[in-house]
């Protein structure tokens, strides 16, 4: 039965006509190994722990395994939001924060949004963006203290593209693509392709550590550090030297999009949410 499931869940991440009604059916699957489960827990001493009405925030514990999951509303919005070209920073940051926005409207996790974009050439010499995986805060929901906004969309596009690292070749298969210029600083394959991760606010250093060996090439922010810590979140040692060392390995940094517009949704959450 666990077989099932795990086949079932790499089915979810398949290109983006079918990530609702994939994903759909995995929690199908899901839902009926855990009836089952319930049936012999006596015996196999195994547990379900229901964390909320919505059963897409269940966290599932079987021995040797963790399942993590997008809530409910993400699942049914996926549609909309795989099906855009996006155009600007503006426009892809506008998705996290609305992540963020949603999660903690819902209940359903922290005030967190991130999404991971591959970048496209267009044949005018510009470019757009499509939707790799979007990702929220789910630590309170699912019980587990790794799932920032970061790392879910991270976990999710890799296992959308199948691979550990987002530092791809554009024929297929992982990129060696680093060398190290005249400046003593890495750069990236011409041939590579670029994955950008946006998110909602200033990465703690957790998910720093996370951007850096996810093989993004890009990370934008919207709110700061300050901003996240001024309602109470400890966001560990992150330094301009972090960034620096992110821009060095290859990976590009912008900040401060749209910040004014995450901080109100930070500050919404210090009012109502649980710190942690």
């Amino acid at each position: 039965m666990l077989a099932t499931a795990t086949a079932s869940y790499q089915i979810s991440t398949s290109p983006s006509a079918n990530w609702m009604n994939a994903t759909l059916t995995a929690g199908v699957v899901v839902i009926g190994i855990v009836a089952v489960m319930n049936l012999v827990g006596k015996k196999a001493k195994r547990r379900r722990r229901v964390t909320s009405l919505d059963e897409s925030d269940s966290t599932i514990s079987v021995e040797g395994s963790v399942i993590v999951t997008l809530p409910t509303w993400a699942i049914v919005a996926s549609n909309e939001y795989f099906s855009k070209r996006y155009r600007s920073d503006e426009e892809m940051m506008s998705l996290a924060i609305h992540l963020s926005d949603r999660n903690i409207t819902e209940g359903t996790g922290g005030p967190f949004g991130s999404a991971i974009f591959e970048r496209h050439e267009d044949k005018c010499g510009g470019s757009y963006c499509t939707l790799t995986s979007i990702g929220m805060n789910r630590v309170v929901p699912l019980g587990n203290s790794t799932l920032h906004g970061e790392t879910v969309a991270i976990q999710m596009a890799q296992r959308r593209l199948g691979t550990f690292t987002l530092r791809l070749e554009e024929g297929g298969g992982e990129s060696p693509g680093l060398y190290i210029d005249g400046s003593d600083k890495v750069q990236v394959s011409k041939h590579s392709r670029k994955f950008e991760l946006f998110t909602s606010c200033e990465p703690c250093c957790m998910c720093l550590g996370a951007t850096l060996w996810s093989g993004v090439s890009r990370i934008v922010t919207a709110a700061t550090k300050d901003d996240a810590q001024s309602i109470g979140f400890d966001e560990g040692p992150v330094s301009e030297e972090s960034y620096q060392h992110l821009e060095k390995a290859g990976c590009a940094v912008t900040r401060n999009v749209l910040r004014a517009e995450a901080a109100k949704i930070l500050k919404r959450y210090g009012e109502i949410g649980r710190i942690y």
